[in-house]
């Protein structure tokens, strides 16, 4: 196990440095008006930068008189903490956390397409013991972090609709990351491991031989993918020019390169009506499960 542990260490797993800026190539005035794009920890910063830079950047060139910067955000906290107080312009938070920015000052515009992967995925060892959801009983599990939808609250409701109370049965570690809740099962850590589609397919693709030691044993339904907020003070006619070309992205060859690092086919218009089946498993949720931020 420790060998594992030092190979990944040395990929793009590791922690990278808080001062990691993407670059941006477009030339404009010192005084013009700058915003702020935030993504949801879907990965460590280092990766986020990689998948998210090119698209931020893309952006960017097409809007004349301003500049975008893509911030990262450390964990799920400081981005609750950073969205929640109006820090950012324009935002990719969880369908979680984008219901939740209506009550900051945002408005949804746009999502995620392939709504099919937006689930909980549960992970296990081939070599484990664990056949059924009550052989969880007294184990530890590994989620990324408390307001983790698709990797947290629909795997922690998986597991209490199949018998288990989450609050007493487990022990549920919260460990930052989707890459570090892999891991932590990778490595026997916990018993199983709570993540989602796009994170686990990337380290499959990365990671073939480690991957290759664990299986999903349980998955939850699918909910409306990640969405896109803007600020309500942010000008009408530059939020549309953004989402407009966020949305076209699957149009071009270089778009298509860009969508494919995510992976994910298409961005798309979305408002709040979308995030209806959302809102409804949050109350459930919040009723059955463990109380949240509502």
């Amino acid at each position: 196990m420790s060998e594992q542990w030092q190979q990944l260490k040395n990929s793009n797993l590791s922690e990278p440095s808080e001062n990691y800026q993407p670059v941006f190539s477009k030339q404009s005035p010192v005084n013009q008006k700058v915003y702020i794009v935030g993504i949801h920890p879907l990965h460590n910063p280092k990766r986020l930068f990689e998948v998210y830079a090119p698209i931020v950047d893309f952006i960017d060139m097409q809007l004349p008189n301003v500049e975008l910067k893509l911030e990262a955000s450390r964990n799920y906290e400081e981005f609750d903490n950073k969205l929640y107080s109006g820090h950012f312009d324009f935002a990719m938070p969880n369908p979680y956390q984008t219901i939740l920015s209506l009550a900051h000052g945002y408005h949804i515009f746009g999502k995620m397409a392939d709504d099919e992967n937006f689930r909980g995925i549960i992970l296990i060892r081939k070599d484990s013991n664990i056949k059924e959801v009550s052989d969880l009983k007294g184990k530890a599990v590994a989620y990324p972090a408390e307001t983790a939808l698709a990797a947290t609250m629909m795997p922690q409701q998986y597991l209490h609709t199949n018998g288990l109370d989450v609050n007493t049965d487990i022990e549920n570690r919260y460990v930052g990351s989707q890459e570090s809740s892999i891991m932590n099962v990778l490595l026997g850590h916990v018993a199983a491991a709570a993540t989602w589609p796009v994170p686990w397919k990337t380290f499959s693709a990365e990671h073939p031989d480690q991957a290759a030691q664990l299986i999903i044993k349980w998955q939850t339904e699918s909910l409306p993918n990640n969405g896109w907020v803007v600020r309500n003070d942010v000008p009408t006619e530059l939020a549309a020019q953004f989402a407009q070309t966020l949305f076209a992205l699957q149009n071009s060859e270089q778009g298509l390169k860009m969508l494919a690092a995510i992976p994910v086919s298409r961005f798309e218009a979305a408002n709040e009506k979308t995030y209806t089946p959302v809102q409804a498993f949050i109350d459930n949720f919040n009723k059955t499960v463990r109380p949240i931020e509502q």
